[in-house]
């Protein structure tokens, strides 16, 4: 019986386009969030120019509301041809999440250097380096499948991703970790010391469980037909799989790192 409700929803135009449209909508609220806390930043404190805390957010509203645009126009993005197309508009805002995300893991990055008098002169470098590549083999892959789609390239490019999901996870773990284990060092009648930890702890909790999640579904996704999340015919897997890895982690960040810079005046801003 569950699998026949299963299938009659899936296979139901209206409750297709009410699943797409429901996503949609969240992605829409998720955007308009990140742009009011985005201008919030910047009427706080309009003299710092682009703080990761600006580009985090902005980025935010960025991916979010291409998957809002997206969803909205399933159906009519579903039939666009040639189907590199629909490639591109779905895995394009997939990888400017895995951007946005990654700069949290660079800006631990570089505080638990510092607090180690260690350089931190490789770090944006690397980070620059790192999504270079990514978006590199990505558009590479990309072009192989506008000239010829065979299947072997389509499951080369799920596994690609898997295996940055995978990068992702193990650099929140890493970076999250080691900065958490620091904050837990700390004298405990330290200033913000506890609002910190818990701070770290949750986001590299949310955030290593959504990548890891998002890396064993794209695998899934390769080889199991099942489990494909590139069809109109799978709307309920879509909303379980993009709520899990993408709606509900960003909302959880975004609300836990809603707190505002210091007004002006004050001479130090820690952008996140």
């Amino acid at each position: 019986d569950a699998m026949s409700w299963w299938d009659v929803v899936s296979d139901s135009p209206v409750w297709q386009d009410r699943i797409f449209r429901s996503l949609a909508a969240l992605y829409g609220i998720i955007a308009i969030v990140a742009s009011v806390q985005f201008a919030r930043i910047q009427l706080r404190v309009p003299e710092y120019g682009w703080t990761t805390q600006k580009v985090f957010h902005g980025l935010n509203f960025l991916v979010n509301s291409v998957r809002c645009v997206v969803f909205a126009l399933r159906r009519s993005i579903q039939s666009l041809k040639p189907a590199i197309v629909q490639h591109v508009l779905l895995d394009l805002p997939s990888l400017a999440f895995f951007t946005t995300y990654a700069l949290l893991v660079l800006f631990w990055a570089e505080i638990f250097y510092q607090a180690r008098a260690m350089s931190t002169d490789r770090l944006r470098p690397t980070f620059y380096i790192v999504n270079g590549v990514v978006y590199g083999i990505q558009i590479i892959l990309w072009f192989i499948l506008l000239w010829k789609p065979f299947p072997l390239v389509i499951i080369m490019s799920k596994l690609f991703f898997a295996g940055v999901c995978l990068f992702a996870a193990l650099g929140f773990l890493l970076y999250g970790g080691r900065l958490f284990l620091m904050l837990k060092r700390y004298p405990l009648e330290s200033k913000g010391r506890e609002k910190k930890l818990q701070e770290v702890g949750y986001v590299t909790t949310i955030c290593f469980s959504c990548f890891l999640i998002r890396c064993i579904m794209m695998c899934f996704d390769a080889f199991n037909p099942a489990a494909d999340l590139d069809v109109l015919y799978h709307p309920i897997l879509n909303f379980i799989y993009y709520v899990v890895v993408e709606i509900v982690p960003s909302s959880l960040v975004l609300f836990i790192l809603r707190k505002l810079p210091p007004r002006r005046g004050v001479t130090q801003y820690h952008p996140i």
